[in-house]
């Protein structure tokens, strides 16, 4: 994440230099996403077949070379097949990276497990743009984020142990669905997983981050004149909040509370902070909207993984990776809408609150549903 940050304030303005138009910068933005739709529950199932450790060392040497290319491409296709390629290979990573967790944890660990991994993640994508935006040009970026994947690489070659036993990995191979390709991963899903409403809640959380990711830097240039340096405070400033809450309290609050229960706070306060930025009137009150907005999504994606690893028939892999996926489609739409939104002179942080109300109000009964089946069944 920290590679991946890096490159954020500077993949528009490098596309830009080598001539590219808006649109063709805002499909490299979205092929990267759509890769990691298609490619994030076969990577999973892979590594419920053949082991973390093979699809998480491949995953980080493909992102290596990937980013590397990018930052070597001259014209616009180059960077196209690169910025896919990034998506193909960083689609193996976080999947069994938290199936890997999952393999390694209790059911009272899981929470927590999680919740480190939320804020190893939050860290590096905090500090990442704070680096890559110090950075003289706009290759050199590239270059460092490929030589961090290629050095994360090593060190999971030498210090990473492989979480899934040996018979756990022949056990994936003898089941019915030893392979299941992408149309029916979501066939599968829509119609008859017992899970879809966690899907789902993957898919409205990311579908609201994003759209407000789309917008917010044109929306505090409009109304403040701020930039990529306050820009960069805000979310400084979220981090300090956030990270501490994923790493030393979420496991906790999952075991005392349960995952619906976070999940539906999570849920509360995102929508809360999306409704309340068009009525911030300076820097501290966005940074507080955009803080509050942080903490909902951070108390989400944690417990959702958790749910889903401790309840998964499927395999860790396939359902981690089932759950990217949506949070992928959700990164795809949420720009469109909130960038369409934003172009008629709306703010769409209301439309997005609105969206996220009646998602979790749909939502409401499904997840208490699975909550009383897995007690039920225990």
């Amino acid at each position: 994440m920290l590679g991946f940050g890096i490159i954020i304030p500077n993949l528009a303005y490098y596309a830009k230099d080598i001539g590219a138009t808006p649109t063709q910068i805002a499909i490299l933005l979205s092929i990267y996403s759509g890769m990691q739709l298609i490619f994030a529950p076969i990577w999973g199932r892979l590594s419920d077949r053949y082991g973390r450790k093979p699809a998480i060392l491949l995953g980080l040497l493909g992102n290596a070379v990937a980013l590397i290319w990018f930052g070597l491409a001259k014209d616009y296709e180059w960077l196209f097949i690169a910025r896919s390629a990034a998506g193909i290979a960083s689609a193996a990573v976080l999947p069994s990276v938290m199936a890997s967790i999952a393999d390694v944890t209790t059911s009272e660990e899981r929470g927590r497990g999680m919740g480190l991994m939320g804020a190893a993640m939050g860290l590096g994508f905090i500090l990442g743009p704070a680096i890559g935006g110090v950075m003289g040009r706009h290759d050199t970026p590239f270059f460092v984020a490929g030589g961090l994947s290629l050095l994360t690489c090593l060190f999971a070659l030498v210090l990473l142990p492989e979480s899934l036993q040996k018979a756990d990995i022949g056990k994936q191979n003898e089941e019915q669905h030893a392979w299941i390709s992408p149309r029916q991963i979501f066939r599968w899903t829509t119609l008859k997983s017992p899970f879809n409403s966690l899907f789902l809640v993957a898919f409205f959380t990311a579908f609201s981050i994003a759209g407000l990711e789309a917008t917010f830097p044109l929306f505090i240039e409009a109304g403040w004149d701020y930039r990529q340096r306050e820009m960069g405070w805000m979310f400084m400033v979220m981090g300090a909040v956030v990270v501490p809450i994923q790493g030393a309290l979420l496991g906790r609050l999952i075991n005392r509370f349960g995952e619906r229960r976070i999940i539906l706070v999570g849920l509360f306060f995102n929508a809360l902070g999306l409704a309340l930025l068009p009525k911030a009137f300076s820097f501290v009150t966005i940074t507080v909207c955009l803080t509050i907005t942080g903490i909902g999504n951070q108390l989400i994606r944690p417990s959702n993984s958790s749910w889903i690893s401790k309840e998964t028939q499927i395999g860790q892999g396939t359902a981690i990776g089932i759950m990217d996926a949506f949070l992928s489609l959700g990164r795809i739409l949420g720009p469109i809408l909130g960038g369409w939104l934003y172009e008629k002179g709306t703010y769409p942080y209301v439309v997005l609150a609105g969206i996220l109300v009646i998602a979790t109000l749909c939502l409401y009964i499904p997840l208490r549903k699975i909550e009383t089946e897995v007690v039920s069944t225990s």
